[in-house]
């Protein structure tokens, strides 16, 4: 990658791949190897009680001599315990998702912390660099996990952000390949952010049983769904449809919260209860074919991101 990649330069990093800080997969283990292959490991702490993400920063900094980041969602609960650990433990970059970014930027940016936040669409983009974050993940409908409400595709929230901002940017929903990598490029990131890819990772903290269902899935087998509490793309499974017949039979807000409840997520992506359970991912799982070593993935990622650029360059000077 040239030297004037921004996101390189800005994280210290050899290849402009980052892992998704997600829920429940997102371990020190998976940080650790995906930041000593050369990307941008992540905690994701949306799930760690104070002391489990204490533990787990203790873990990765042993396991790592490279950068790697923790993922603040800004409305979970504990997000003050886990902004002092992240100080505490000299965390070099943060990424920030469902909130405000002006509540804690400045504030993490005065301990010299690089910030990053997700963004859904350009409004949002722009508030967050009105904000004073150093860079933006733009988001698109095709991601798993909690998504934006607007269902913009990846495709058009790129160029929509990228002619927003001027901050570095990062692409995410919808990645797993190198070819995909380089047609966010074509768009005007100069990174990626791939979640459900590293899902069926081995150093995954997700459940074997969830693994194997992502690798399982065919086109098709999610959907964006609960957007009357928190937009969320799920597998299909015998919960997805008790939420689609709450739905049938006009559930309110209400009602959809009492049979959300609490853990879900938790039962069916670390527990691997694949019938009672909620399991977050992305579009792209329909792509996923395989467990794979994290390290093998970042390689596979990168070099088809290479060759591609090589066989687009030689197709039109052809």
């Amino acid at each position: 990658m040239p030297l004037e990649n921004r996101i390189c330069a800005l994280f210290n990093i050899e290849k402009p791949i980052v892992q998704a800080g997600m829920i429940w997969c997102s371990g020190w283990e998976l940080a650790s190897a995906v930041s000593n292959a050369g990307g941008l490991g992540i905690i994701g702490s949306g799930s760690m009680y104070p002391e489990v993400l204490r533990q787990q920063l203790t873990k990765c900094k042993a396991a790592t001599q490279k950068p790697f980041a923790v993922n603040l969602p800004l409305l979970y609960p504990n997000i003050e315990e886990h902004i002092e650990s992240v100080i505490e433990f000299k965390v070099p970059i943060v990424f920030t998702s469902a909130g405000n970014p002006a509540m804690y930027t400045q504030r993490l940016k005065a301990k010299g912390i690089t910030v990053v936040h997700v963004v859904s669409s350009a409004r949002f983009a722009m508030k967050a660099e009105a904000a004073g974050v150093d860079a933006i993940v733009a988001e698109g409908f095709e991601a798993g996990g909690h998504n934006g409400r607007d269902e913009t595709t990846t495709l058009v929230l790129l160029p929509l952000v990228k002619q927003a901002c001027t901050l570095p940017l990062i692409a995410a929903g919808g990645i797993s390949t190198g070819r995909a990598m380089a047609a966010a490029f074509a768009l005007g990131a100069e990174g990626v952010q791939i979640g459900s890819r590293f899902v069926a990772s081995e150093e995954s903290s997700a459940h074997l049983a969830f693994k194997s269902a992502v690798v399982a899935a065919s086109e098709g087998d999610t959907l964006l769904t609960l957007k009357e509490l928190t937009p969320v793309r799920l597998l299909k499974n015998p919960f997805f449809q008790q939420v689609a017949q709450a739905y049938q039979q006009g559930a309110s807000p209400e009602q959809l919260a009492e049979l959300l409840g609490r853990g879900r997520a938790k039962l069916g992506m670390f527990e691997g209860n694949l019938n009672e359970g909620e399991l977050e991912i992305g579009q792209v799982s329909a792509l996923i074919h395989d467990i794979q070593p994290a390290a093998h993935i970042v390689d596979e990622i990168w070099n088809e991101f290479r060759q591609t650029l090589v066989c687009m360059g030689n197709l039109w000077n052809a």
